[in-house]
């Protein structure tokens, strides 16, 4: 039995890694590929059923993909557009949860507002790497990327919460709006508190004690989990404090992770976040047999049909916010409509295209339990699962097909960005090198005209060419070039920390993009991998 389902696990692996190579040469974003697989394959007589298991999905998927989010999300730009990602991520979830609650009361005859307010909080969210990875083949605002990134960070504890509290109310036949509200604030700012008092911690452990390279990577592992499971345990959120904690030691990696680290974690958590985001979408799609044989009191064709008309309303839901939230505030105030951060319409349009739901919705929806406290079978589960499983499948794939057309219509080209990206790199790269030559004749002057290695690399940045490590043999050279071997490779370490230590304050400008700083510095990383 567990090589068998070993054997299945490698096999979907596998069948991931072909799709995605597929679906780069089509250049199709691979999550919606993924999907579209999977329903496929399902579709094959004798394929096995798969079922995901929700805990799965919270306790070992979750946490690393949300963690590996915040790692990489910019606190400057985050920080920057923090209103409008506050207003999606969780005013936006509340008011979709709300309107869907009302209208599918309407809409389905069995619902009822709890169950619908279920249904709500399960397809509210929108998923970030969908988007993301459809996004990336083309170039739009640097604002535009940084809001759906930010939102995707904190819809996620909005929604769950939406959830749990619904799914208390139709088991228990009870809702109260305060105290809904009230645990709704409490759950939130706990779990940012407990994900950011953690984080302390494990910066704390990472700052005093020395660590080897592998060590600091499993660290930066195992952490995400330490913060979900601990925030759970006292039933606050876990995804806030995951979050949370991540984007605080992301901030700080400079001081807790050398650079051998920072390269290695880099390319290990990319790996991971990889295959797990690969797993889940396939998985997802694989679920249609499991979810249409589940449904009981109705048909297919009613099914396909709400499905269809919840995922329109949702669309519409979420231009309808978008457009108003951006709008009105600059119609009543002059402080909005002189922001140099006021969207066109484009961008406002884009943002709203790219609402499309994956992980969370799924992992929400299978998580309503088959029958209540007394035994009865949990009221409308089917039709609620089977309505999610529509949205995901409607709005990754019709939404996430449709995207590269509509960026190509909106021609945001225009508007990206003052200066561009390869300018903005060599930009960054003449600054770092003035700096360094500063450094250099301040603190290391006496060894510019004994050194002839030190004296070599003066030129060098003079030249504005880049660092490397000159290849000197030990054995062939005497002992006095190699004390001086040892000076140069020390300064060489020194011009390379100093040259991190700037580029952290150029991150805090707006001038420079988030992408290109982070380039710079895995540069300079290699760098001084040469060295040691």
């Amino acid at each position: 039995m567990v090589q068998e389902t070993l054997l299945y696990v490698i096999s979907l692996l596998f069948a991931v890694m072909l799709l995605v190579i597929l679906g780069l040469k089509l250049k199709i974003a691979y999550p919606i590929f993924l999907v579209i697989g999977g329903l496929l394959i399902s579709l094959i007589p004798g394929t096995p059923r798969v079922g995901i298991s929700p805990d799965l999905i919270f306790l070992i998927f979750l946490p690393p993909l949300l963690y590996e989010a915040a790692w990489y999300t910019s606190w400057p730009n985050f920080w920057k557009m923090r209103l409008p990602i506050i207003l999606h991520g969780f005013g936006l979830v509340i008011v979709t949860s709300v309107i869907i609650a009302y209208l599918s009361e309407k809409l389905v005859p069995r619902f009822t507002l709890t169950i619908g307010l279920l249904l709500g909080g399960i397809i509210s969210p929108p998923d970030a790497v969908a988007a993301s990875s459809v996004l990336k083949y083309f170039k739009i605002p640097k604002k535009v990327k940084t809001v759906l990134e930010g939102e995707s960070l904190v819809n996620d504890a909005a929604s769950l919460t939406v959830f749990r509290f619904a799914l208390a109310a139709v088991i228990s036949g009870t809702f109260v709006v305060e105290k809904a509200a009230t645990a709704f604030v409490m759950v939130t700012f706990m779990g940012i508190v407990i994900g950011l008092a953690i984080a302390q911690i494990i910066y704390y452990i990472h700052k005093l004690f020395s660590t080897t390279t592998d060590i600091a990577t499993a660290l930066t592992l195992i952490t995400p989990y330490i913060m979900y499971l601990t925030a759970e345990h006292f039933h606050y959120s876990g995804v806030l404090a995951v979050v949370s904690g991540g984007l605080f030691l992301s901030s700080r990696s400079k001081e807790i992770l050398n650079h051998k680290a920072r390269l290695q974690s880099a390319g290990v958590w990319h790996t991971v976040a990889f295959v797990l985001n690969g797993l889940i979408f396939i998985l997802i799609g694989l679920q249609l047999p499991s979810i249409i044989n589940g449904l009981k009191y109705y048909s297919i064709q009613d099914g396909i049909r709400y499905g269809l008309i919840v995922s329109a309303l949702i669309i519409i839901i979420r231009m309808v916010w978008l457009f108003a939230t951006t709008y009105i505030p600059i119609f009543l105030s002059r402080k909005f409509r002189e922001s140099p951060l006021r969207p066109n319409w484009k961008e406002v349009f884009l943002v709203g295209w790219a609402g499309m739901r994956g992980v969370i919705s799924l992992a929400s929806a299978l998580a309503i339990p088959v029958t209540l406290a007394d035994g009865k079978e949990f009221p409308e589960r089917d039709l609620v699962l089977f309505i999610s499983f529509m949205v995901i499948l409607v709005t990754l794939v019709f939404q996430g097909l449709s995207l590269p057309w509509i960026i190509k219509k909106l021609n945001l080209s225009e508007d990206i960005r003052e200066i561009p990206m390869d300018v903005q790199a060599q930009q960054i790269h003449l600054k770092l090198m003035k700096l360094s030559l500063v450094r250099l004749t301040d603190k290391h002057s006496d060894l510019i005209h004994s050194n002839m290695l030190v004296k070599t690399l003066k030129q060098k940045l003079e030249n504005e060419v880049g660092f490397a490590k000159l290849n000197i043999d030990s054995l062939k050279i005497t002992d006095d070039e190699k004390e001086q071997v040892k000076e140069y490779n020390r300064v060489l370490m020194d011009i390379h920390d100093f040259q991190h230590k700037k580029l952290s304050s150029l991150g805090m400008h707006t001038l420079y993009d988030e992408d290109v700083i982070r380039r710079e510095e895995s540069r300079i990383d290699l760098e001084q991998s040469k060295i040691g």
